[in-house]
Formats: C-alpha cells, structure tokens, sequence
C-alpha cells in the first residue's frame, strides 16, 4: 500500500489530515481488512510514540472497526469527494409527525372537551338553580308575612313564561301555603299570592287540580263573601284563576256547584260599561268553560245571566263569546226554556242572522235557532212572528256554508209545520174530499167538494208564493246595496220574470 511517509500515526490510520500537517497532504486508506488491522497493530507497537498516542491509536481503530466501511468510489470519483464524504457528519432524517385526517382527531377532542365542559357548568347552574328554589319554598313556610309576600312574588314572575319552574316549584311543595295567604286580610298579599297560583296553573293540569284539591276555590269565595268585599284588584285577580281553573273538566263541575257562578254575573253586570276591561273578557270566558259542563246549566239558570247576555247581544266586542255560551245552554231543556222566555229573545237571534259581516255570529245563532225549532212548536210560532223566515232566505243565499246548511233545516222544519198546519184547518172533511163519491149520491155534491179544497189549496199556494216574491225582491235590494250599484239600477225583465214565477219548489228546502 503507497502513503506518504509522516510521522504522525493518526493521519495514516484514518486518511484524514493531521493537525500538524498542511491541508495538502492526505492519507489514502484502503477497504478495512485483516491484513491492514494486523499492519496497523504493528506499526503502532513498533512506533517510538508515547503512551497517550497509543491510547489515541487504539480507540481509532476500535471505531473503524465498529463503523461500516463507505461505498467504495466509482471511477469518476476523485480523491478528494471520497475525502470530503467520509468526513462529513451522518444526518439523521427527523420523523415527521403527520396530522391524522388532516387534524379531525385533535379538532374532535377540542369539541368533547368543551361539550364536557359545557355540561358540567349547566349541571352546576341547575344545581344552584334548584337550591334558589329550595329557599324560595321555605321563605314561603316562615311566620313573617313579609317574607312570604316576596316570595310569592318572586314565585309570580319565576313562573309566568317558565313551564320547568312551575312543574318544580308545585313539586317541592309551593301550593299548598301560596292557598294558606288567601286568609290575610292584607290585599297586598293576597294578590300575589293568587296571581302566582294563576301562573303555575298555565298549561299544566296536574297543577289545576292541585290548587283546587289545597281549597283555594273555597277559599276565593270566602273571601268573596266576606263582610268587607274585596277591592277590584283582588276581583279581577279572583276571575283569573276561576277562567284558569275552570279550563280543566275535573274542576268544572265543583267551581260551578261552589257559587263562583253568582260571582261571575255579578262581576259582569258591573263591568258591563267598560268594554276593554279584562275582567269582562275573563268572566265571559270563564261561565262558557262552566257552560259547557250540562250540571252547572241549572246553577247558569238561577244567576239569571240569560236575560242580560241576549240584551248585550248588540255589543260585537262579546257578542260571539255570548252566542256560544247560548249555545251551550240550548241543549238541556232548562237552558232551551230560559232563552225562550227572556224578553225579545227570538226578535234579537233572527237579527244576529242578518250580521253578513260575522260569519261566526250567523253561525251560532242559526245553530240556537235551529235546535229550539225542532224541539218546539210554540218557538217555532214565535220565529215565524219574528220575521225569521226573509232572514233564513238570505241567509241561505249570502251565508256561510255552515250558516246556509243550518238555515235550510230550520226552513224545512217551518214548512213541515205548515203543512200540518194546513191539514189542520181542513178538518174532517180532509178524507171526504180525497174519497172516491158513494154510490148513489149527486156527482155535483162531489164535485163542489173538490172545489172548495182547491180553492183552500189556492190560497195556500197564493200566500205562498207572495212571501216567496217578496222575499227575493228584498234580497235584490240588498244584494244590490252591498255591490254598491247605483240607487236607479233596475233589474232586468228576464230576472224580474224570474222572481214574478218563482213558486214554493224553487226554495232551497
């Protein structure tokens, strides 16, 4: 193996240049071998150099040794590139973490930890809402009224919009001492408390009964029958919680036997001047919730409320709200018997059926119409007198569907009646004039007979068809009002031929 001859025994072991020399002169090293490994062995105990380069020597060639031998270079690799390689350091490459799906992994466990996060903080804020609850309940069992008056008010607007609040609330026991306030003479207390019974009331049922079963309706007409009556406020505040309770069935009929009924008129009566009151809304909606149970109609009967709700019939802010209640009462016979005899009755219901521009009105009406027309001879009578049936021909013309349907029953139960109304004034002679003429007796007898029963028949249809002309001939002037059509429009021949012709078989029944 040629090498440059040097002294310094590291630069022959590595071929790399020695500190000492200049960067001119290298060594060239061979593939480790056996052969060199023992020549090196030899020149390094042969050398006259001291201790600490022997040790260097060794640790040298233990590390070439150990370290793998580089590529050996091709032909067009020179000396000095086999130099620079060697004594470079080896780079490691540096593992390169990718992110999984592009980071879902890390944004999903962001998400679950604030999910989790989330939820134990509403967890905490409903524990502490529950225990603000807890001691709004036990201020409303303390002996200090002053106490119990703000906690009935924080009751009143904690449970106006929140359903939850009013289901825990009635749950931890907040009824049964909000009734016990009733009994305060102080109305500054009894006020909240019955405004916050109204509100935990609102749309839950279980609740409804709950105050009803704690005695707060005997307790409200306790008060209303008290010496000092009590003031409006407290009124309106008590007609509020019977129009709530009284939405439940199961309360109905205890309300209605309790004497809350009274109650109701008389605040009606009082508040009938004053239009846009509340408490005439309320009460009105309360005794049709009442109405609709058939125990309390008798109760409805003894208040004598039907008198007072057809003479406020006028009034169109209440008048649907009152035709329904009529029409609830109509179908037991005490309420059908009340209508019937109350002042104007019928004369004000054929009127309601003119109210082209309340369909629900017209609607009612012709409903109570109708059924007292089935179920009596004697209100049929008075209909008729009332002039019911030009109203139920426009009705049937000009109503609603449902209007139109319920005027053509009652026309058709007016014109059986007065069917047998004209058999009736017919008499006996009914059967003689239809049988065929005895042997024997005179055929002019006969004959005369057939006369006059044509002649009664032609009156009959003579009335008749009057009423019909007359009926159409109104309808034309109003149909012609409400198209707004000159005052001088005259109809056509054609139509006025139509109307002249018209017989009983055109109408609608």
């Amino acid at each position: 193996m040629a090498k440059y001859h040097r002294n310094d025994v590291g630069s022959v072991v590595l071929g790399r240049p020695s500190p000492t020399t200049s960067g001119n002169h290298f060594g060239l090293c061979t593939a480790f071998s056996a052969a060199s490994f023992r020549r090196k062995i030899f020149d390094a105990m042969s050398c006259g150099s001291s201790s600490r380069h022997r040790q260097q020597l060794m640790q040298e060639m233990i590390y070439d040794a150990v370290r793998p031998p580089p590529p050996p270079p091709t032909s067009t690799t020179t000396i000095r590139s086999v130099l620079k390689q060697s004594n470079e350091p080896i780079k490691t490459k540096r593992p390169v973490k990718n992110s999984i799906n592009n980071g879902k992994p890390d944004k999903l466990a962001d998400l679950l930890n604030l999910e989790e996060a989330e939820s134990d903080a509403e967890t905490t804020k409903k524990v502490q809402a529950l225990e603000g609850l807890k001691r709004l309940v036990k201020e409303l069992q303390m002996e200090k009224e002053e106490n119990k008056r703000a906690a009935a008010s924080r009751v009143r607007l904690l449970t106006k919009d929140d359903p939850e609040s009013r289901v825990t609330l009635a749950m931890l026991g907040t009824i049964p001492p909000l009734v016990a306030m009733l009994d305060f003479e102080d109305s500054n207390s009894q006020i909240p408390a019955l405004y916050a019974l109204l509100n935990l009331g609102i749309g839950n049922d279980q609740n409804k009964a709950a105050i009803v079963k704690a005695g707060a309706v005997h307790k409200m007409l306790k008060l209303i029958e008290s010496p000092n009556e009590p003031s409006q406020a407290v009124s309106d505040a008590m007609v509020a919680n019977f129009l709530g309770l009284s939405a439940l069935d199961s309360n109905k009929p205890i309300i209605g036997s309790s004497g809350a009924i009274p109650f109701l008129v008389k605040t009606l009566k009082i508040l009938d001047k004053q239009s846009g009151c509340q408490a005439r809304h309320d009460a009105l909606r309360a005794l049709y919730n009442l109405s609709i149970s058939p125990s309390n109609i008798p109760f409805i009967m003894e208040s004598d409320l039907i008198p007072f709700l057809v003479n406020a019939l006028g009034d169109m802010d209440v008048s649907e709200r009152i035709l329904s209640i009529l029409s609830n009462v109509v179908s037991t016979p005490e309420g059908r018997k009340g209508i019937s005899i109350a002042p104007e009755a019928f004369p004000i219901l054929v009127d309601v059926l003119n109210w082209t521009d309340s369909p629900g009105c017209q609607e009612k009406a012709s409903y109570i119409l109708m059924v007292m027309a089935h179920k009596a001879y004697r209100d049929r009578q008075a209909m008729i007198e009332a002039g019911i049936v030009s109203s139920l021909l426009e009705l049937t013309l000009l109503g609603s569907m449902l209007a139109q349907k319920r005027a053509s029953r009652i026309l058709e139960v007016l014109r059986v009646d007065k069917g047998k109304q004209v058999s009736g004034n017919l008499g006996g002679n009914t059967s003689a004039a239809v049988s065929a003429p005895i042997y024997g007796s005179s055929a002019n007898q006969y004959g005369k007979d057939c006369l006059v029963e044509e002649g009664m028949m032609s009156e009959e249809k003579k009335a008749v068809k009057l009423l019909v002309q007359q009926s159409l001939q109104h309808n034309m002037k109003r149909i012609v009002n409400r198209a707004n059509l000159p005052q001088d429009f005259v109809p056509s021949e054609h139509l006025k031929s139509l109307t002249a012709s018209s017989t009983s078989k055109s109408l609608p029944f």
